[in-house]
């Protein structure tokens, strides 16, 4: 299976296949409201404002599982997101990184590109994974690579 293999649910509660993605470049985060890194999203959202034509597609995906930092359900999410950093980048619904709930997509990409010394597991919140645009998994950031570190990497894929 490769990543166009894979679907997930917007925060609207969309079935959205990452098929619809084909040819983007594609930076894939975990996301969390209440997290020390949160204001990643502004800079998320400045990448996605400045190279969304060129051939990026932020995907968010909010996560629970690192202490508890989301809690709430789609809608209060969106609203959080829009609100606080004008989130226009697709969101998707609530899901599971790590454990027997993970979703498929993560374990895909966490076979793909292993954190340090060759660990699979999420460690936090706002991890990213950078995809070419022929699907193929290229790079994993930890939670602490704010956007605007990792933009040069992108640029070269666009």
């Amino acid at each position: 299976m490769g990543i166009y293999d894979y679907s997930a649910t917007t925060l609207s509660g969309e079935e959205k296949a990452l098929a619809e993605f084909k040819g983007k470049v594609l930076l894939i985060v975990n996301t969390a409201s209440k997290c020390g890194f949160t204001p990643q999203y502004k800079g998320l959202e400045a990448l996605y404002n400045d190279l969304q034509e060129q051939g990026l597609e932020i995907l968010g995906f909010p996560c629970n599982q690192f202490g508890k930092q989301e809690p709430g359900a789609a809608d209060e999410i969106g609203a959080f997101c829009e609100k606080n950093y004008g989130v226009s980048f697709t969101m998707f619904d609530k899901i599971d990184v790590n454990g027997d709930d993970a979703h498929p997509l993560y374990n895909y990409l966490k076979n793909e590109a292993t954190g340090v010394l060759g660990s699979k597991a999420i460690k936090w919140n706002f991890t990213k994974f950078l995809v070419n645009r022929e699907g193929k998994v290229l790079k994993r950031y930890a939670p602490t690579d704010k956007p605007e570190a990792i933009r040069k990497d992108i640029e070269k894929l666009l």
